[in-house]
């Protein structure tokens, strides 16, 4: 049994779009810690793994651990029906997620099925990245845009001293190269350079919900996934996304 309340219902429907942007379903795990989630997108090249901290709630009564199977897609589109100033709270009712918007005059409630989710999510993969590269969001999202009007997939290239993005297709094609300490690199740390390549498809579909304004981390090692990092206000959300291997 849970009741959660969190004040403003628009900060966990963003949080909420983090997820759904890679994943249709999946298993809201809630503890007193907070919430988390760990989900595997339906192509299994990709993971997401959220996690919101209790106090980030106004009220958070949890009775014990509780996993909750949800549509996810389903959720997302009854959070975007909430109005600014609305309160949200989430209670469980007879194997449904009870909803209710609170406005100042006003109430709404949706109920919204538990489901069998069909696969869990694994434990996130081990991996001894051998780059961190923070950029920030609202320029690297445009370097991504700017990618896909060439190629189906983004090369990154991380060195001692300078950061690549390279994108080739047959309409051209694209590098582009930074430094640390600038408008696009926050932060850059190479104990080993590494280069991958990615689906630029699921980079646009894992980065879309980063706030304006925010600064994502890039970890790295040549030739495996790479780890997306950033936050929603309090909450954390993490992706691994598998490299796309040429064909020789």
């Amino acid at each position: 049994m849970f009741d959660i309340k969190i004040e403003d219902a628009r900060y966990w429907k963003n949080c909420v779009e983090s997820i759904v942007n890679l994943v249709d379903e999946g298993s809201f795990n809630i503890s007193k810690e907070g919430i988390s989630l760990k989900a595997m997108d339906p192509s299994g090249i990709s993971m997401i793994s959220f996690f919101m901290p209790s106090k980030v709630f106004s009220k958070f009564d949890v009775e014990k651990q509780a996993s909750i199977g949800l549509n996810l897609e389903n959720l997302a589109k009854i959070l975007s029906s909430s109005r600014n100033n609305e309160q949200l709270v989430m209670k469980d009712s007879n194997n449904k997620l009870m909803i209710e918007f609170i406005g100042e005059n006003s109430r709404r409630r949706y109920r919204l099925p538990m489901i069998d989710v069909k696969k869990e999510a694994e434990k996130e993969p081990k991996i001894e990245f051998e780059s961190q590269i923070e950029v920030k969001s609202d320029p690297f999202k445009e370097v991504l845009k700017d990618a896909t009007s060439l190629s189906s997939y983004v090369g990154f290239k991380a060195e001692k001293d300078a950061f690549k993005i390279i994108a080739k297709g047959d309409a051209g094609e694209l590098e582009e190269e930074h430094a640390g300490n600038t408008d696009f690199i926050k932060k850059l740390s190479v104990s080993k350079a590494a280069t991958a390549m990615f689906n630029l498809e699921y980079l646009d579909r894992i980065v879309r919900a980063c706030p304006s304004g925010n600064t994502i981390q890039l970890s790295l090692k040549s030739e495996e996934p790479i780890r997306v990092d950033y936050k929603i206000g309090e909450a954390t959300v993490a992706y691994y996304l598998a490299p796309y291997m040429m064909e020789s």
